[in-house]
């Protein structure tokens, strides 16, 4: 009897995943390429120079995020990360991290300004968001080791799947919760829908947009054990190995390397959209032409936000 019921899903899933290994194998072997070669290039970035040398450069880009407080923490948390001999392992990581952060970027914020200029986008998009971001972190790795084989591209391809969900999510939230007021004056004054886009929506909704750039990051992160499954090196092989054999203190000295890692990348990313730091100050310089209380409910103030913000000259 329930044998009779059951749906064979999972036969159809696995014939689905064979036709199309079979099929579209040169298109995969192609993506390998190229993610690993961006892989690579990034690993040996972060790896040729010496060790004092990139802390040193993570202490610029900190001190020009954040102050000199964020400086002096990152020159000693990756001192510790030095320290118990998990630079390499974190490099490697940082490397997969960037990667897969980079192109779970470049699929949700196009995907996002999408579903916010289409409603019918937003509604095809929300149940397979749904259904990527509950999926078991797991499930991903299988697919992606039968079309990528093993090595650090299976698990960059499962990262980018599992952290791109909350990033199309948030960008769409912050486009529709720009003033319609101040679109409507845009168009007013007759600019494209482009320009509202690139020169009203885009600026106005930027800290919601780093918000989901900061979450892709952090799910990225957290991908890096689940990833060393599959041969994809960094600082979830020496968790793994301190599993497999009750090794507290290996198992503890690459935890705290990840959460360092982790603290850097999430208050890095919070700069942007906070605009604080020397980062922030560029970040907002190319924002508006002209910064205007959004806030204002008068219709005055709410014409004239969309022509400066589109470099028109206010009308006396």
């Amino acid at each position: 009897m329930t044998d009779f019921f059951r749906l064979p899903l999972g036969q159809w899933v696995e014939g689905g995943i064979d036709y199309i290994t079979e099929t579209f194998g040169w298109f995969f072997d192609a993506i390998r390429f190229v993610i690993s070669g961006a892989h690579d290039s990034v690993n040996v970035l972060l790896t040729s120079p010496p060790f004092w040398v990139m802390i040193l450069i993570f202490a610029a880009i900190a001190y020009a995020a954040r102050g000199w407080i964020f400086a002096v923490g990152t020159v000693v948390g990756f001192g510790i990360i030095l320290g118990v001999d998990q630079w390499e392992n974190a490099m490697d990581t940082l490397a997969l991290v960037l990667v897969a952060a980079l192109v779970a970027v470049s699929i949700s914020v196009p995907l996002g300004i999408l579903a916010a200029r289409n409603r019918t986008v937003s509604t095809i998009l929300k149940p397979i968001l749904d259904f990527l971001q509950t999926m078991p972190a797991f499930v991903y790795l299988i697919p992606a080791l039968i079309l990528f084989r093993i090595g650090d591209v299976p698990g960059i391809v499962a990262t980018v799947v599992f952290a791109v969900a909350p990033g199309v999510r948030l960008t769409e939230l912050g486009i529709r919760g720009v003033d319609s007021e101040i679109v409507e004056a845009g168009q007013a004054f007759g600019a494209s829908p482009m320009r509202i886009l690139r020169q009203i929506q885009l600026p106005l909704a930027m800290p919601s947009i780093m918000a989901g750039i900061n979450q892709v990051i952090m799910l990225s992160l957290s991908m890096v054990v689940i990833a060393s499954m599959v041969g994809a090196n960094g600082l979830g092989q020496p968790v793994i190995r301190s599993l497999s054999r009750g090794d507290v203190a290996l198992g503890f000295e690459a935890g705290l390397s990840v959460v360092v890692l982790a603290i850097f990348l999430d208050r890095l990313t919070a700069s942007f959209g906070s605009g604080t730091g020397f980062i922030g100050f560029l970040v907002n310089s190319m924002k508006l032409r002209s910064r205007t209380d959004t806030t204002s409910s008068t219709p005055d103030a709410t014409a004239a936000a969309a022509p400066a913000a589109l470099g028109i000259p206010a009308r006396h």
